[in-house]
């Protein structure tokens, strides 16, 4: 997938919250991160979590890692767009105030997030999220990259199909809908979501762009009258 860029990047229009979801094995990361290779300039969202870092993870890039007493108490001033639980002690979430300011500047950003989280988004965010569900091909497709990990014990595995058949069932509330038969063309496909919803009416501040447009052609009108009145 070659590089592109669009016209209505930055100032002068709402940035894209896209927001993508899949379930586990289904390669959405990877895809994502092809997207973001050739659009610099979007951001990826940073989420909080109260976990502790693991090697290679710094603060602030791969998350936010803070305390569970923090967590809780920014989650019951809902600071957060989405969060979740996944067992006592152990919880994720989406601040939402650098996401308003990001997309009010223009700025697009990519969630990787749950459907449970999509919807939340949706709710909080209403007619500005952007909600993308990557799908694999067959469902055997999707199976088979689970257990080819084999970095999980069979109650850990059994898990994951479990919810990724819940993702699946939960399909119905995205706008889109891509099947990842291929990372390059699927890639492509979110990429062409990305830059068609940065040109979306309501998004591109049109007013401005109209009113422009439409004094350029009275005063060619008006400079076209004038010349005719000379001759």
């Amino acid at each position: 997938m070659e590089g592109s860029s669009d016209r209505n990047t930055g100032a002068g229009r709402e940035g894209v919250l896209l927001v993508v979801s899949g379930p586990s094995g289904v390669g959405k990361g990877t895809v994502i991160n092809r997207v973001l290779d050739d659009h610099p300039e979007v951001r990826r969202s940073v989420s909080c979590t109260t976990r502790t870092p693991r090697p290679g993870e710094a603060d602030g890039d791969h998350y936010h890692f803070i305390s569970v007493e923090e967590f809780v108490q920014r989650r019951d001033a809902g600071e957060f767009l989405e969060w979740a639980s996944v067992y006592e002690g152990l919880y994720y979430g989406t601040p939402k105030s650098p996401v308003e300011e990001a997309i009010g500047q223009g700025k697009d950003i990519i969630f990787e997030i749950d459907y449970q989280g999509a919807r939340s988004v949706r709710t909080q965010m209403p007619g500005r999220a952007v909600l993308v569900f990557i799908a694999p091909p067959t469902w055997q497709a999707l199976v088979d990259r689970l257990q080819g990990r084999q970095t999980e014990h069979p109650e850990a595995l059994a898990e994951r199909i479990a919810t990724a058949r819940r993702e699946i069932e939960n399909m119905g509330m995205f706008e889109y809908v891509l099947v990842n038969d291929e990372v390059e063309g699927t890639a492509a496909e979110l990429e062409a979501i990305l830059v068609g919803e940065r040109n979306r009416l309501g998004r591109v501040g049109y007013q401005t762009l109209r009113d422009r447009l439409l004094a350029e052609a009275a005063g060619a009108a008006s400079a076209a009258h004038d010349e005719a009145g000379r001759r």
